[in-house]
């Protein structure tokens, strides 16, 4: 009972705003209000036929299966929630993106035959500066859904890239630097992975993963990720 007044009280004098529009939530609400939750700009690919992630990645590398949740944008809302996982330490928000993506995902029985869940890796020297993966969380919650374990430090990111001014929405140059190591050919052997990543533009980080994870024998690898620059 006590907890809950000094919650009621920190509430009125220091409110938690929505990260989006920065409007105080409502006590239901987690970091985004209602509304602009509503206004997020939903991408999740129903229809395989118009997935626009498969078609991007299509003569470049492999997939069983691709899909995203939200729209990513310059001057979006859904930059702002990216920004705050990546920069603002607010790790959280790859529950609240996980949750919202698994029900996506149960509801419309996609990615039911992965074996794991692997997301791209951080360089140990990034690791250890921000403290944390960004899509750690998102992974767990994606793992929770579809019963499927996270395995993470088998594909490791083995060199430092210098990072790159975004230019026309977002996309990154092509990289040379772009280096991975799986540490474990056979654990993959044989197992369809499903690889994780926050946000989608040229697809070379994806690309570059997914070329060193195909040595392991008769991998198969399906995309998923938090958002997509269209």
């Amino acid at each position: 009972m006590k907890i809950q007044v000094i919650e009621d009280i920190l509430q009125i004098f220091f409110p938690k705003l929505c990260l989006i529009c920065e409007y105080p939530l409502f006590e239901n609400e987690v970091f985004a209000c209602t509304i602009c939750r509503h206004d997020l700009p939903v991408l999740f690919f129903k229809d395989a036929s118009k997935n626009e992630i498969s078609r991007k990645f299509y003569g470049r590398i492999p997939l069983e299966e691709a899909n995203t949740l939200l729209s990513f944008s310059k001057e979006g809302k859904t930059k702002k929630l990216i920004h705050e996982l990546k920069y603002n330490g607010n790790e959280n928000i790859g529950n609240f993106l996980g949750n919202w993506i698994g029900e996506l995902l149960i509801e419309n029985k996609q990615f039911t035959e992965v074996d794991f869940i692997v997301p791209v890796p951080l360089h140990p020297k990034k690791l250890k500066k921000r403290g944390y993966n960004q899509l750690t969380k998102f992974g767990e919650r994606v793992s929770f859904y579809l019963n499927k374990p996270l395995k993470q430090n088998i594909l490791l990111k083995i060199d430092t890239t210098k990072t790159q001014t975004f230019k026309q929405r977002f996309e990154r140059f092509e990289n040379n630097e772009l280096k991975f190591s799986l540490q474990d050919t056979t654990i993959f052997a044989n197992k369809h992975i499903l690889l994780i990543d926050d946000v989608l533009t040229t697809g070379a980080t994806l690309e570059a993963c997914c070329k060193e994870l195909r040595k392991a024998p008769n991998i198969k690898i399906s995309i998923l990720t938090m958002s997509f620059t269209r």
